[in-house]
């Protein structure tokens, strides 16, 4: 019984003690929840924590040959703050002298040592936890801030905050900026950056952040640690671009505007076999000067003039209509088509002439009539070999924004077709096409009627290896007859031998192309200065063409604003470069065959080493005997029918014998004795204007060169 009893005791004891326990939690409980709520909650609210999604790296663009077009370098926002709990007062103010000067002083000189400190005490007081230290710091400009006082406890115990901002850079400037393009929050995205944004953005990740109170009480959160998860890096695109030929490009399109004054102006180059697209330069006018503003490769419909009139020639070849040796009436290049009448650009006092002599000059009239004359009771014959050449579609070039062609139809009420339609369509008015469209469509005459889809990426990349590779693509296999293309081609090498581009030809290689020369304003108001619009459109080398290149400037007000004065000449200067610069499509010296002799007398007077002139003649198989002495200079002399090599004697104190040497055998041995040189000519040393013998004291030495 006895025992029975304790037990009891014990269990009541126990019972007590937790039905006091649970009192007094249900007590602190009540405090808590009721008495303590509004203090409770706002540490809640100070240390509540939250996986945030984070945007990656974004992926680089590189040019064909891979240098960076665009890329992303790490900035850092760098914020403080002053009230994290492992800041103790102590701590504070035993740092906070020191900090102030390394802040003033390596940060933000804007701020004495005592202003910054008291900048930050004012944070501290006012509760601010989200102190600004300097927005797009660099990564050195970070890691020397790393190390101040009291940052330099670390993110937790120093209460330094560093929020990555990666920020878009392009090294070349403006390069093909406009294509390049740009991805901006509240805005459209331009160009590759916007077309690729899902490539080059990755997938976004998660980082564990913490959230705050900011001064106002807005709330804000910052990383809790440097660690992402659940994240895939953007990937690269290689782009088609040829950084050294969008350097050309650019920069001859910028010297055409800044000679001519234009508004603006483009220019392309196409590789003729893929379409991939090689340089893209747009530029336009500003208060700064000339700058890639808006992508007028694409986005701009224009009237292309007489550039289109290779369409019109290849309409009525390809309907047999006409023959390039058949003889057109032109009217001194004056005709009235209903009440309106048309003129051709240069008076030239032809009543009749060929119709390829009409296309070399680019008589308005001699193109409109023809095609009057032949499509007048079939005008959608007409409009329809244009669709046989694609000319009504867009080219699906891989950038947001291309404008689509307008070419009217005579069976559609809307396109408001009158009587003149016809012959002004065919000289290139009433209808409407890109730059590109257009370079398109010479592409594909330059590629023997094959066209191809103008591109500007050629891969997708991932830690370096290819992830998705783009092939060039056929639009159309044939565009046209045989026949039709190689009579194009003769038409566009006339007009550079005997036609409107006659003044561009170079000596180094062919092309072929068409000047243009449209008025942008012909429906001006009375009193509306005329607006011109100059363009060039063709290919080089016109044997085996290589690339493509059509050239626009909008309104030239210095000068001429004929298409072969304006456009023309930046075509040339970006061909002369891009033929110089690209040795693949330059004939091998040893291509023809070896010319023979052009004279039959025997080589004499020439000086030079023995051993390389010894060599020469061996090489020619020319005989020769030695009577040179062993000496390291010889001459070779010749007599009667044989040939000897003779030592030439070069005393190293007395001004040498340097007739007959090469120029670089004479500057090798006269600078070598301390003397100067000075030429004048080409070819072998004639004369020298200090006989040889003299003594030498310093003196300059002029050879004359014959």
């Amino acid at each position: 019984m006895q025992i029975k009893n304790e037990i009891l005791i014990r269990i009541y004891v126990v019972l007590s003690v937790i039905i006091l326990f649970a009192l007094i939690l249900f007590l602190q409980a009540v405090k808590i929840s009721i008495f303590e709520k509004d203090k409770w909650l706002a540490k809640a609210e100070q240390y509540q924590y939250s996986n945030k999604k984070v945007s990656q790296d974004r992926g680089n663009i590189l040019s064909h040959d891979g240098s960076l077009l665009s890329t992303s370098l790490p900035y850092y926002d760098i914020r403080f703050d002053p009230l994290t709990q492992s800041i103790t007062d102590e701590i504070f103010w035993r740092n906070i002298d020191s900090l102030s000067w390394c802040l003033a002083t390596y940060v933000d000189n804007t701020y004495t040592p005592g202003g910054m400190r008291e900048k930050l005490m004012e944070s501290r007081k006012n509760g601010d936890r989200y102190v600004l230290i300097k927005k797009n710091a660099s990564h050195l400009e970070l890691e020397r801030i790393k190390k101040f006082p009291l940052f330099n406890r670390g993110r937790y115990r120093g209460g330094l905050i560093v929020e990555k901002r990666p920020k878009r850079e392009r090294p070349f400037g403006i390069l093909a900026r406009r294509t390049i393009g740009i991805v901006r929050e509240g805005a459209n995205a331009i160009g590759l950056e916007g077309r690729y944004d899902k490539v080059l953005g990755g997938e976004a990740g998660e980082r564990l952040m913490r959230k705050i109170k900011g001064l106002n009480g807005e709330t804000i959160w910052i990383p809790a640690d440097d660690y992402t998860y659940n994240f895939e890096s953007g990937k690269d695109i290689k782009t088609t671009i040829d950084i050294n030929l969008q350097d050309i490009t650019e920069e001859a399109l910028k010297r055409g505007l800044q000679k001519h004054n234009g508004e603006f102006g483009t220019a392309i180059v196409m590789e003729v076999e893929t379409g991939a697209i090689r340089a893209i330069a747009n530029l336009g006018k500003t208060e700064d000067g000339w700058w890639e503003k808006y992508n007028y490769a694409i986005g701009r419909g224009i009237e292309p003039g007489s550039t289109f009139k290779l369409a019109s020639a290849m309409a009525l070849l390809e309907d047999n209509l006409i023959d390039l040796d058949d003889t057109i009436q032109i009217f001194q290049g004056k005709h009235e088509f209903y009440d309106e009448e048309m003129v051709d650009a240069s008076y030239h006092a032809l009543d009749e002439t060929t119709f390829r002599h009409v296309f070399e000059i680019s008589s308005n009239v001699g193109i409109a009539l023809t095609i009057d004359e032949k499509y007048k009771n079939n005008k959608s014959q007409f409009v329809n070999r244009l669709k046989d050449f694609n000319l009504d579609l867009p080219t699906g070039i891989e950038i947001d924004g291309e404008v689509a062609p307008f070419i009217k139809d005579p069976e559609n009420e809307d396109d408001d077709w009158s009587g003149i339609t016809l012959p002004w369509m065919s000289i290139g008015y009433e209808l409407t096409l890109t730059p590109l469209q257009l370079l398109t469509f010479y592409n594909a005459v330059a590629n023997d009627g094959r066209m191809m889809k103008p591109y500007l990426v050629d891969e997708i990349m991932q830690y370096g290896e290819t992830h998705k590779k783009f092939n060039p693509t056929v639009i159309d296999k044939s565009i046209a007859k045989e026949s039709t293309i190689r009579k194009a081609k003769e038409l566009l090498e006339g007009v550079v031998s005997e036609g409107t581009a006659k003044k561009l030809k170079t000596t180094l290689y062919n092309f072929a192309g068409k000047t243009g020369t449209a008025q942008v304003n012909y429906s001006k108001r009375r009193g509306q200065k005329l607006k011109h619009q100059a363009s060039f459109a063709g290919y080089f080398p016109a044997e085996e063409p290589k690339y493509s290149i059509i050239v626009l400037i909008n309104d030239p007000k210095n000068g001429s604003y004929y298409g072969s004065d304006v456009a023309g000449p930046i075509f040339r200067e970006i061909a002369d470069k891009a033929y110089s610069s690209k040795f693949e499509i330059q004939p091998p010296m040893n291509q023809e065959v070896k010319p023979g002799w052009r004279t039959y007398s025997l080589p004499d007077m020439n000086v030079g080493e023995k051993d390389e002139l010894a060599f020469l003649l061996r090489d020619l198989e020319i005989p020769f005997s030695d009577h040179s002495d062993n000496q390291s200079w010889s001459i070779i002399r010749s007599a009667s029918d044989t040939l000897s090599l003779q030592s030439r004697n070069l005393n190293s104190e007395t001004i040498p014998n340097v007739k007959g040497m090469g120029l670089r055998d004479a500057i090798y041995i006269l600078e070598n004795r301390g003397l100067k040189v000075t030429v004048s000519g080409l070819g072998k040393v004639k004369k020298q204007s200090i006989p040889a013998g003299r003594k030498i004291k310093g003196q300059t030495v002029h050879l004359t060169m014959s």
